[in-house]
């Protein structure tokens, strides 16, 4: 199983980023996939969940409203749009894979690389 997280950047209080994450070696309707994020100094903290099928969703508090994930089972991959983006979510961001359970956020046993964001002005 690989993972490739990417469409990280500079961006300003209020703006909005999409990440991508593409996967490899998985059945994508066997999965579901995770988004996490590190800040420097802080522990790694769940942002957001999707299903094998896309059907189900879960969000961190922090960033529900704001942030929306989504997935095309066709091309591998999965989303995470970040909308009213905050200096709070400057983090390097990754994305994970786990067995499809009938939990929405499985474990995940596979992680990709991580991707920048940063909020500032």
């Amino acid at each position: 199983v690989q993972l490739q997280a990417s469409g990280g950047g500079l961006v300003q209080p209020g703006g909005s980023l999409r990440l991508t994450c593409a996967t490899s070696g998985v059945t994508p309707d066997h999965y579901a996939i995770g988004w996490f994020r590190q800040a420097p100094g802080k522990e790694r903290e769940g942002v957001s969940c999707i299903s094998s099928s896309g059907g189900s969703t879960y969000y961190a508090d922090s960033v529900k409203g704001r942030f929306t994930i989504s997935r095309d089972n066709a091309k591998n991959t999965v989303y995470l749009q970040m909308n009213s983006l905050k200096p709070e979510d400057t983090a390097v961001y990754y994305c994970a894979a786990g067995i499809a359970t009938n939990q929405i956020c499985p474990a995940f046993g596979s992680w990709g690389q991580g991707t920048q964001v940063t909020v500032s002005s």
